[in-house]
């Protein structure tokens, strides 16, 4: 990775014009959605969707999600969509939800990491919007966009997160400010007459039952693989554990004693007297924590500290995303990137 930063613009006509631009010429291009910042790139150009590997440092079986301006968009990518895709994204499009199809034949295999199916997501956020609109006029079909960071790193909130991530491994970065949601798309398989919930996210899974009719189905060993899913990911560079709220303090305390130094991110437990890390006080409400848990364990990241330890959440379905996201970020493995 690069040492420089890329140039960071605000969202004008004239920086959206350069945006499509560059990736009508393949290049590559920050932008925000609702979720997190993007990293995109021409899906139709193999040479632009290999640079997004390049720059994330992305195993080339791990897929990434292409990005279109609406749903009608939707059949270009899909060899068949069944009802199911097509009742979600009616309901739920634009917005943070991304449908795993049978891929079209034209579909090139490394945005699918050589599986037989895609990942297509509409996002809301105006600034996307208008970004992929203004692609499509310059004839682009949609864009393959990961998020924008190193492979198994913290996702990107802000535009800064970004730049401190790739350097100048993007043509530029467009800036719509914090992200509303905070936490990438729900992910939701729609293969065959079950469709299957791979990654929870910023759809609550009972907006995806209320438009079903029916609970979508858990993911199994058969289901595709689908972005951000392995054990270990959204991951701080310091180690991180996850903590049981009525352990936190005894876990402090040994962490102290053995001279290691603690940054903690809670959320109930109060600062213990005496403690000088850092800490930050996660909120208590599900929506706001998950809009501001990036940018805290990435605060906590610079800490320079020996260890970050994080409440857990509670065990409610509101908080299924967040906790999701809490336990790859915790979970050890030496071989993530």
């Amino acid at each position: 990775m690069s040492g420089s930063r890329a140039a960071i613009v605000q969202p004008s006509d004239e920086a959206i014009a350069r945006a499509a631009d560059a990736l009508a010429d393949g290049r590559l291009v920050a932008f925000p959605t609702e979720t997190v910042y993007g990293l995109g790139g021409n899906a139709d150009d193999p040479a632009a969707v290999r640079a997004i590997f390049a720059a994330k440092g992305r195993p080339a079986d791990h897929p990434v999600i292409v990005h279109v301006h609406d749903a009608a968009m939707l059949d270009r990518w899909a060899s068949s969509v069944p009802a199911s895709a097509r009742a979600l994204a009616g309901a739920l499009w634009p917005g943070p939800l991304t449908l795993i199809v049978r891929k079209a034949a034209s579909v090139d295999p490394l945005i699918t990491g050589g599986q037989d199916s895609v990942g297509v997501r509409v996002p809301s956020h105006p600034v996307a919007q208008r970004l992929l609109r203004a692609f499509h006029e310059r004839g682009g079909r949609g864009v393959a966009a990961p998020s924008a960071n190193r492979f198994g790193h913290v996702s990107p909130t802000c535009a800064d997160h970004v730049a401190d991530d790739l350097g100048d491994s993007v043509a530029l970065i467009i800036d719509g400010g914090p992200c509303d949601i905070g936490l990438e798309s729900t992910i939701v398989a729609c293969l065959d007459d079950e469709p299957t919930l791979l990654r929870p996210g910023g759809v609550p899974v009972e907006a995806i039952t209320r438009v079903l009719g029916r609970p979508p189905r858990a993911a199994h060993a058969g289901a595709p693989r689908a972005s951000g899913t392995l054990a270990a990911h959204y991951a701080t560079r310091t180690q991180a554990m996850l903590v049981q709220p009525a352990a936190l303090r005894a876990e402090i305390a040994q962490l102290d004693e053995r001279d290691e130094r603690v940054a903690v991110l809670a959320r109930t437990v109060v600062r213990p007297a005496g403690f000088t890390g850092a800490w930050i006080g996660a909120a208590f409400e599900p929506a706001r924590y998950a809009h501001e848990l990036y940018a805290n364990l990435r605060a906590l990241d610079r800490e320079n500290a020996d260890v970050i330890v994080i409440e857990a959440v509670p065990d409610a379905p509101e908080w299924s995303a967040v906790r999701d996201r809490l336990m790859r970020a915790t979970h050890a493995d030496d071989d993530r990137t």
